[in-house]
């Protein structure tokens, strides 16, 4: 018999490598195969190949290993609400923070520009816009990231010398973090670029009252544990970046009894606790500085290619990576959202991307964590279908799965964690942002909410740069 009809007389076991194709006609034919999911990496620059390849070593997969049990290891803990000048190291009376990462007074999108005016006029510098903004283009004003100041501040972010900030203590690693207090829901608010006379006064009201009241319930406590918060509002229907109900309500339950201590004037109490309950966005100004926290424990890892950051200015979309320590920002264009307008309002109306809430994503919640929050359809719009494939999509491009942040609609399957440079230009899919979206121009507010994702240019600049690196 010839060598080639004893082939064609025995049993056929394959192997198929890439697209399904061939194992679909296989299996038809009742063919023993093995599959093996494999896809070309999406970018075809060859400086950018190159760089991928020298990414795939042992001493990569155990930084990133590194990197990762030192986030799971993190314990946020909210321990105190503070002035920011007495907390944030290196703040000064004329220092200003902003979300996303540096950018300049003159390049500033014009919510930032009016948050930053309301600022002026809350610390006293000026009595009015036109002065507010004489004063800063005087230059006595600092700007600087969030970020790089170990902050996370919502849409424009800002945080000055007197506003008060929730401080969170990842208890493990011994780092702290720190977020403002957030304003409400309503759609004018200084975080979105608005700054008359109504924002101004319920400004002064949260980083008043509010703060001081919230300082004495905090300072006879151990400390809130927030991580545990965020797990527990996973099963309960939030994301931790748009929706918040669950996470909201947690906080109250653990708040309520330290404002009962705190031996309040009834009027103040009340005051309190009808802003608080009335809240529902109120987890986020936590969730926010406990996953930075987190995730500053898993920067500076030499030769990780895991995400620690993703921020938006309003102008240009930043991330930072383990691998590349200190405040070093890769940056591309912020992106439109696609999502649902306010009546009246529409995209043309609309700013680009903006905010540090984006570090719930790179915590491996919010857009991550969509399968578990399907009701966000409504505010953000989309399906439940969709918020199922794009917890599945978020797998492919992250590092491993986090039992902590599981996902109930998964089968309780860990929630992807690590974001990892390398995976998203492999296979092309972009980090997915929930997020809120600001007017064009200053003073205007709040006017809708929807998904948005990350640009390609930041991570094809941090594989080249954790590349040269290596």
């Amino acid at each position: 018999m010839s060598l080639n009809n004893q082939f064609l007389n025995q049993d056929i076991k394959a192997i198929n490598i890439g697209t399904d194709i061939f194992s679909k006609a296989m299996f038809d034919q009742e063919v023993e195969t093995l599959n093996i999911d494999w896809t070309p990496p999406r970018t075809k620059d060859d400086e950018l190949l190159n760089a991928l390849k020298k990414l795939y070593t042992e001493e990569v997969e155990q930084a990133n290993q590194i990197a990762l049990n030192r986030f799971f290891e993190a314990e946020p803990f909210l321990i105190d609400v503070a002035k920011a000048i007495d907390v944030i190291p290196n703040m000064t009376p004329y220092t200003i923070l902003h979300a996303g990462p540096p950018i300049k007074w003159e390049n500033m999108c014009g919510p930032m520009k009016g948050a930053i005016i309301g600022l002026v006029l809350f610390e006293g510098f000026a009595d009015n816009p036109d002065d507010a903004v004489k004063f800063v283009e005087s230059g006595k004003i600092e700007f600087h990231s969030c970020h790089d100041y170990g902050a996370v501040g919502p849409m424009a972010g800002v945080i000055s010398a007197s506003m008060y900030v929730h401080v969170v203590k990842n208890v493990k690693h011994g780092n702290l973090s720190f977020c403002p207090l957030t304003e409400g829901t309503r759609s004018k608010v200084l975080r979105f670029g608005a700054y008359d006379d109504d924002v101004l006064e319920n400004f002064r009201w949260i980083h008043g009252e509010l703060a001081e009241t919230l300082h004495k319930a905090l300072k006879n406590s151990n400390g809130i544990d927030v991580r545990s918060m965020i797990s527990q509002a996973l099963h309960m229907g939030d994301e931790c970046h748009n929706r918040n109900k669950a996470g909201s309500g947690l906080f109250m339950k653990e708040l309520f009894p330290l404002l009962v201590k705190a031996d309040l004037e009834k009027d103040v109490f009340l005051r309190v606790l009808n802003n608080l309950n009335t809240n529902d966005h109120y987890f986020l100004s936590l969730s926010m500085p406990a996953l930075k926290a987190c995730l500053d424990a898993a920067h500076g890892v030499k030769n990780s290619t895991i995400v620690t950051a993703l921020s938006r200015n309003g102008v240009e979309f930043g991330i930072r990576v383990s691998g590349c320590e200190g405040n070093t920002w890769f940056t591309g264009p912020s992106q439109y959202v696609e999502g649902l307008y306010l009546p009246g309002f529409s995209k043309e109306d609309a700013n680009l991307d903006m905010g540090d809430s984006a570090i719930t994503e790179a915590g491996g919640v919010g857009g991550f964590a969509l399968s578990g929050a399907p009701a966000i359809v409504q505010f953000v719009g989309g399906n439940v279908e969709d918020c199922l494939k794009i917890t599945k999509d978020m797998y492919e491009i992250t590092f491993t799965e986090n039992p902590t942040f599981s996902m109930p609609y998964l089968d309780f399957r860990g929630g992807p964690s690590g974001i990892d440079i390398r995976k998203v230009l492999e296979t092309g899919i972009l980090p997915i942002i929930t997020t809120g979206i600001a007017h064009k121009n200053a003073g205007v507010g709040f006017i809708g909410a929807g998904i948005t994702n990350a640009p390609i240019d930041c991570f094809e600049k941090a594989v080249l740069e954790v590349a040269k690196r290596i």
